[in-house]
């Protein structure tokens, strides 16, 4: 029998984004019920920037209640904690099979790294010549210039060696005989980041990248892709169809869901005076990389190590954003007056 669900988690994708699959793997691996709403590859996509109040225009998010959470790497931290296993839930952090014990950061420093590394380069075996001009053009907004087709295909070449490379070093990493990467009793972040990766690079089809796939190239590697593959399925059969909804729906279940309390995240003065922040400041967040210029606005209730959290304003009512704080800034728009 599933858990039952302490709020109502609906996650905002779509089937081609390898990022939604990341999350709806992890939502299968911890056997949460949850709702879904498909929005568009490219922008516009008016439930979350209007109905929601959420310029921020990565994919997924994923709403806990009124709680919504911006960056895979914050919303798989979200889903472990408000999920637990203590409650019944499956873990993204099994224990060792060597020492017993959970080796959470190491699993996600190495997932954040590893992620942050290896997807723009495996981005880099697209079939550019063949994507259409609204996808190029919604790209280009997305990285801040212009996408040159010719030049990325001329580079597929090094992304090809470059992610040859990194899976040597996978190969390398199973030489023992291991089951999971880093000898868990169970499949870990780390094993559902590498394996979103390399099952979408598998999926793009581009013919270079067959070699990438060659099981006398990488044998151990490619069975533990197998392996997983094989296993979210086995936790997939028996749990409820994921039922889609609108952005309508989806939006007034949030804005009248209950939020977490602040004191979850609390607010430390210390980090927060770093950047000369302070609680109830109205705060724009912007990743530090890409889509920088698509900032989200709202007031400051949450600053802690991990995670900032504001209230946000959309049409259908107000919601708490949660975006993490490494590869992001908050910047001061208006700071609060006592």
């Amino acid at each position: 029998m599933s858990p039952s669900m302490p709020s109502p988690v609906i996650i905002y994708r779509y089937d081609a984004s390898p990022y939604s699959v990341k999350i709806d793997n992890i939502l299968i691996l911890k056997n949460i019920t949850h709702q879904k709403v498909n929005v568009s590859p490219v922008l516009p996509r008016p439930e979350i920037t209007d109905l929601l109040g959420i310029t921020y225009r990565r994919i997924p998010i994923l709403a806990i209640g009124n709680d919504v959470y911006c960056d895979t790497s914050l919303i798989a931290s979200a889903l472990e904690r408000r999920f637990p296993s203590s409650a019944g839930y499956g873990t993204i952090f099994p224990r060792s099979k060597d020492s017993g014990a959970t080796d959470t950061g190491a699993i996600k420093i190495f997932a954040k790294l590893y992620e942050s590394t290896i997807f723009p380069t495996a981005s880099g075996l697209l079939p550019w010549e063949a994507l259409p001009k609204a996808f190029l053009d919604d790209r280009s907004s997305y990285i801040g210039g212009p996408i040159d087709v010719k030049a990325m295909t001329a580079l597929q070449g090094k992304s090809l060696t470059t992610l040859s490379s990194h899976l040597a070093l996978l190969e390398e990493q199973l030489n023992d005989g291991r089951e999971w990467l880093f000898n868990s009793e169970l499949p870990s972040l780390a094993d559902i980041t590498v394996h979103f990766i390399f099952t979408w690079v598998k999926k793009i089809g581009v013919r270079p990248a067959k070699s990438l796939v060659d099981t006398s190239n990488f044998p151990r590697t490619l069975s533990w892709l197998t392996r997983i593959s094989d296993y979210l399925q086995s936790r997939q059969t028996g749990q409820a169809a994921v039922q889609s909804i609108t952005g309508d729906h989806a939006a007034k279940t949030i804005v009248s869901a209950a939020h977490e309390p602040y004191n979850v995240v609390g607010f430390n003065n210390q980090e927060a005076g770093y950047l000369g922040l302070k609680l109830n400041d109205y705060v724009q967040i912007a990743p530090d990389d890409t889509g920088k210029k698509f900032s989200t606005v709202g007031k400051l209730v949450g600053f802690n190590k991990e995670e900032t959290v504001i209230e946000v304003q959309g049409s259908e009512g107000l919601l708490r954003c949660h975006f993490p704080r490494l590869v992001y800034t908050v910047t001061n728009i208006r700071p609060h007056k006592l």
